[in-house]
């Protein structure tokens, strides 16, 4: 089994105010870039040398890499019980760490506080972390052996904060899922609170493309607004719509950066509305697999999208494929 390499995204998501290493990310998380074959409609492997992708592979999508475009219910639910608790030990000074467990509002549903301190010892948990007071955790690793405290204490020492992201046990159903934490430094504690994303599948990007496509055939104007809006029922944690011009590879809708309206769909400075036409030749509907920014991740990522031709457009869905 390949090992699974999770790279820290750092963002100024709603005033955390860190940096991106994006090229390092991209090149971390992928090694090689996954493209779509010009004819055969299956994905092929480009060399490293190809990884100019992450920083300019349409001067589209990455304008605004440190702060990713759609932040979801619960990263905006992770990060107000992070400003809370931050709040408490800035008043309360470091022994308040300890009602991180005993207090109710320092837990919201499946989400809950955890704090260690800058040598690596952890001092409080609200959650199944508990079982790690008192320990230091600096060489404790996630279940690909990542060492994630270690990044949150150099990232907090430097930057003072930041967003990690590792694999934990789901409190929900127990399971080893990806979890990214958001994190700031308070004298000497980290403040954490983490949260398991959401991610769409295959089904639930085919699902939404049925209903893109019928809302364009009911009434093209109201759907190519409701498109573009972050507040519609079609922008939906990863998933969302984007439209093509067929005849000119602009992009007429795009569900998580509707700047992109006006500009060409391409990758690595290939326009890309040829290549998914002639897929598409046959029946009128194909997919094809990309790199591509995730709004909710802030990351380059693999993307898989099923699309359609209806009449001079073209409307894909896609969903962004674990790593």
């Amino acid at each position: 089994m390949n090992k699974l390499i999770r790279t820290p995204v750092f963002g100024r998501i709603l005033g955390l105010g860190f940096g991106v290493d994006f090229g390092r990310a991209f090149r971390i998380a992928f090694g090689t870039v996954l493209t779509a074959s010009s004819l055969a409609g299956s994905a092929v492997f480009a060399s490293d040398t190809n990884l100019q992708a992450a920083t300019s592979y349409n001067n589209m999508t990455l304008h605004n890499i440190d702060k990713p475009p759609i932040i979801t219910p619960a990263a905006q639910r992770a990060m107000a019980l992070l400003d809370k608790a931050v709040e408490h030990i800035r008043q309360g000074g470091t022994v308040a760490v300890d009602d991180f467990a005993k207090q109710a509002q320092f837990t919201d549903n499946e989400l809950y506080v955890y704090a260690l301190d800058m040598d690596g010892v952890f001092l409080a948990s609200g959650g199944s972390s508990a079982v790690l007071v008192g320990d230091n955790v600096k060489s404790t690793a996630d279940m690909y052996g990542k060492l994630f405290f270690q990044d949150m204490i150099a990232q907090a020492r430097v930057a003072g904060g930041g967003v990690v992201e590792y694999h934990w046990t789901n409190p929900v159903d127990s399971s080893g899922e990806p979890k990214r934490t958001f994190f700031k430094r308070v004298g000497d504690v980290i403040v954490a609170v983490g949260y398991h994303p959401q991610r769409a599948v295959a089904y639930q990007a085919k699902g939404f493309l049925d209903e893109a496509t019928k809302a364009l055939i009911t009434d093209e104007q109201e759907a190519l607004g409701a498109f573009n809006r972050h507040d519609s029922h079609f922008v939906k944690n990863d998933l969302y719509v984007f439209v093509l011009d067929k005849r000119t590879g602009e992009f007429l809708a795009h569900g998580a950066t509707p700047h992109l309206v006006g500009k060409v769909f391409s990758i690595q400075g290939k326009p890309m509305i040829g290549q998914m036409l002639k897929l598409a030749e046959e029946t009128g509907r194909g997919e094809i697999t990309y790199p591509w920014l995730n709004p909710t991740s802030g990351k380059v990522e693999n993307k898989h999208t099923f699309y359609r031709i209806l009449d001079n457009k073209l409307v894909g869905v896609g969903f962004y494929q674990r790593q």
